[in-house]
């Protein structure tokens, strides 16, 4: 009889634990590692900005519809309102964009119609953050790309650092991820930067009684004004998240938000809410915790509702659909 329990046992598991391994591409594509590894390596080299660009990619993929590709499907008569087109993915880098796009033609010549774009995001994202000084974590392979991409999903999916920490928690909370991990993950802000406009309501004209908001130290208030000076007619103003050591993957973040150098306004409630602090101040005085929290969080986010089997293929092209007529 223990046959037929094994069997049953199996079938229970989700399918994302039946499929996904490590060793995916062994045998298929024996040279997938390196080859994502070489590509990440001379675009973050030429492009110090790949790095964040394509952890936040990854974030805003796997938070909408799970970790399957769809926000690189380009819009088109079959598809009117891709994921990509919300406007808040207008921002995205172009160099996220660009490694994906390089790594999948390198690998198609490699091993034509194996590697899925969702694989290749979910690896070279983990490949990128170590690169910077991050923690090493374990990407299971194996999923498919997805076979919808619409905009209107985004809009039900992302926080955004305008709401309520209510709203942020409830954003993460019911996709299935704690608040240690939502926490945990907001580190990432610890590379990269942010668009003016997404912040400039705490730096210009704040209230009836403070020109800022007196949450934030005056010195960043200061040099903020300076480089959004102009946010208004250069959309691409931007200021780094981390004024301390941008590039650098580190706790930084924390230990800037409990003096005041965050950014935005969701920064501000993290150091504050009695949720969230806790983990902030843990943070920010053990980076150690922070890598094994943002390394074990970010292994649950790349499973996140992963396409595998029927659910989805694997794209010739990762900005379109493999059935678009001809």
């Amino acid at each position: 009889m223990a046959f037929p329990i094994l069997f049953l046992l199996f079938l229970s598991l989700p399918l994302s634990s039946a499929k996904l391994n490590v060793d995916y591409y062994k045998q298929t594509c024996p040279d997938f590692d390196r080859i994502v590894r070489e590509n990440i390596f001379t675009k973050q080299t030429i492009s110090p900005a790949t790095a964040p660009g394509l952890l936040r990619l990854f974030f805003h993929d796997c938070i909408t519809d799970g970790c399957d590709a769809s926000i690189l499907i380009t819009s088109n008569a079959y598809t009117p309102h891709a994921e990509r087109d919300a406007e808040d993915n207008l921002s995205l880098s172009g160099d996220a964009f660009d490694i994906i796009v390089k790594t999948k033609n390198a690998l198609e010549l490699a091993c034509p119609g194996v590697v899925s774009c969702s694989d290749i995001m979910a690896q070279a994202t983990r490949d990128l953050v170590k690169m910077v000084g991050g923690p090493y974590y374990p990407v299971k392979l194996g999923r498919k790309d997805s076979l919808s991409s619409d905009a209107a999903k985004v809009d039900a999916s992302l926080p955004r650092p305008n709401m309520t920490m209510d709203q942020i928690v409830d954003k993460f909370t019911s996709k299935g991820f704690t608040v240690q991990e939502m926490v945990a993950l907001t580190g990432a802000h610890t590379i990269g930067f942010t668009h003016c406009k997404e912040f400039t309501n705490r730096i210009f004209n704040f209230s009836k009684t403070s020109d800022a908001d007196p949450t934030m130290h005056p010195k960043l208030v200061a040099g903020l004004r300076q480089i959004c000076n102009n946010y208004t007619t250069d959309p691409t103003m931007a200021a780094f998240n981390d004024v301390r050591s941008p590039g650098k993957f580190d706790n930084a973040y924390y230990q800037n938000v409990l003096k005041g150098l965050g950014l935005l306004t969701s920064d501000y409630l993290l150091s504050v809410d009695p949720r969230t602090r806790p983990f902030v101040d843990l943070y920010a005085k053990d980076q150690e915790a922070f890598f094994k929290d943002f390394a074990n969080a970010m292994e649950k986010l790349s499973m996140f509702n992963v396409k595998t089997g029927h659910q989805g293929e694997v794209r010739s092209r990762c900005d379109q659909f493999n059935n678009i007529p001809a």
